[in-house]
This record gives C-alpha cells, sequence and structure tokens, in this order.
C-alpha cells in the first residue's frame, strides 16, 4: 500500500546569475544544489527553498559540467536537476551524480510529463521526479521525502510502477523501452510537433544528430518513412 500520497516505500541581488555560483549559508541544515539551464526559473526555485526552515540553496548551474563540479566542491544532501539542459541530457546527469556523488540525493524537477519520464529517472539513479508546474505546491515537500529517504512520484506514477509489478506484460507490450533515453526525447518532441530544427535547438544538438535519432527510431518501430513517423508519435502523445 502508498503511505501516501506522493510517497512511495522506499524501493530503494538583483544581479544576472552566472552559469555557475555558489551560496554559503550555515544557517541552514540541508543543501540544496539547482541544475536548470533558465537563469529565471533558478531563482524563482532559490527564493522558494530559501524561505523554508532548514533548507537552503547552496549552489546553482546551467550545464552538467558545472552541475558535477559544483556537488563535488560542495556536497549538497540532494541536488534538483532539470531533464532539459546545455549540451547534455538530464538523464546522463543523474547517471552521473550516482556515480561521481553517492552522498546526495537527486531530484528531477522538468516539465517533461512524468508518465513517460519518471521511470527512467528513477532506473537512472534519481530518488523522486516532480513535474514544474507542481513546485509552487510540492517542490518543498518532495525535497523532505526525498531527503528522509524515501522516494518521491505523483500518486499516478506510483500506481504505475505498482501496477507494472503485477502485470509486467501488459506494459512491456508496445512500449517505447526500445528507445534510448534520447531517442525517447525526440520521439516525445517529434509528438509535439516540433521541427528537427527545433528539436536541435530544444536539445541543444545538431540537426544532423537529430536526424540520426529519427532514423534510429524509424527502424526500431519498422517505420517506412518520416511521414509514418510524425504521424505514430502524434498519435501516441495524444493519447498517452
Amino acid at each position: 500500500m502508498l503511505p501516501g500520497v506522493g510517497q512511495l516505500p522506499a524501493i530503494k541581488e538583483s544581479r544576472q546569475i552566472p552559469e555557475r555560483t555558489v551560496h554559503q549559508d550555515s544557517s541552514h541544515s540541508k543543501r540544496i544544489l539547482v541544475v536548470d539551464d533558465h537563469p529565471i526559473v533558478r531563482l524563482g526555485i532559490r527564493q522558494l527553498i530559501d524561505t523554508e526552515m532548514g533548507l537552503g540553496v547552496i549552489g546553482e548551474a546551467d550545464s552538467a559540467h558545472m552541475a558535477l563540479a559544483l556537488a563535488a566542491d560542495s556536497k549538497p544532501d540532494v541536488v534538483l536537476v532539470d531533464l532539459s539542459l546545455l549540451e547534455s541530457s538530464g538523464l546522463s546527469l543523474v547517471r552521473q551524480l550516482r556515480e561521481s556523488a553517492p552522498h546526495s540525493y537527486v531530484l528531477v524537477l522538468s516539465m517533461h510529463d512524468e508518465t513517460r519520464f519518471a521511470e527512467r529517472a528513477l532506473r537512472a539513479g534519481a530518488r523522486g521526479y516532480i513535474m514544474k508546474q507542481e513546485a509552487i505546491t510540492g517542490l518543498v515537500h518532495a525535497i523532505r521525502v526525498v531527503l528522509s529517504g524515501r522516494i518521491y512520484v505523483s500518486e499516478q506514477v506510483a500506481q504505475g510502477l505498482l501496477e507494472q509489478v503485477g502485470n509486467p506484460e501488459r506494459f512491456l507490450a508496445g512500449s517505447l523501452k526500445v528507445l534510448s533515453d534520447r531517442e525517447l526525447e525526440v520521439f516525445e518532441l517529434i509528438g509535439r510537433g516540433e521541427s528537427t530544427a527545433a528539436i536541435a535547438r530544444c536539445l541543444a544538438v545538431s540537426v544532423k544528430t537529430v536526424e540520426t535519432y529519427r532514423a534510429n527510431i524509424k527502424t526500431k518501430f519498422n517505420l517506412k518513412d518520416g511521414t509514418d513517423l510524425v504521424r505514430y508519435a502524434t498519435s501516441w502523445a495524444e493519447h498517452f
């Protein structure tokens, strides 16, 4: 049974913010590192967290490289990671943090649909997943759940994970498990109607790289051409 909404048993001043920023405040007992490529988002998260007793943002980064350096230097208790970063995949960063910063819990805070990415984030090593639109009311609670040693996901995701345990064949059939993490990101963006150039900008990769991902997806799904890929991705996005 679920212990409560959003929880699973532990299955396990005004200056422009630079790409790497460190804040030291000894009055806070739990140290939070924020990794997001939008300065205004980092600022909002920091203001939200710094108003909470016992929590404080001690660093900010807009790239995986800076996040790994700050995690090594400041040893945060929790690293908040967005899945869309400059020149990197957030999922890749989660895996890297699991290896290089085992002392830190990782909580993914992302605009990406949790039903498509939460399980992958947990498998990569994250201890929780929360959508950005839930941040104002749910982020602090999610951080405290993760700090307690439990895993945080929404009730919907928790139910889906439990159903997979009870009926794995249902979820394996016709799933996207054949896709890599990056291919899934591309597939979702295709389903949302984004062009190849727009996807390249969003993921900070070249157009040629996106075309390679598109070709791989078509091969894995045995799709005839780009039109079939767009149709399939759009249909999947509409139903899931």
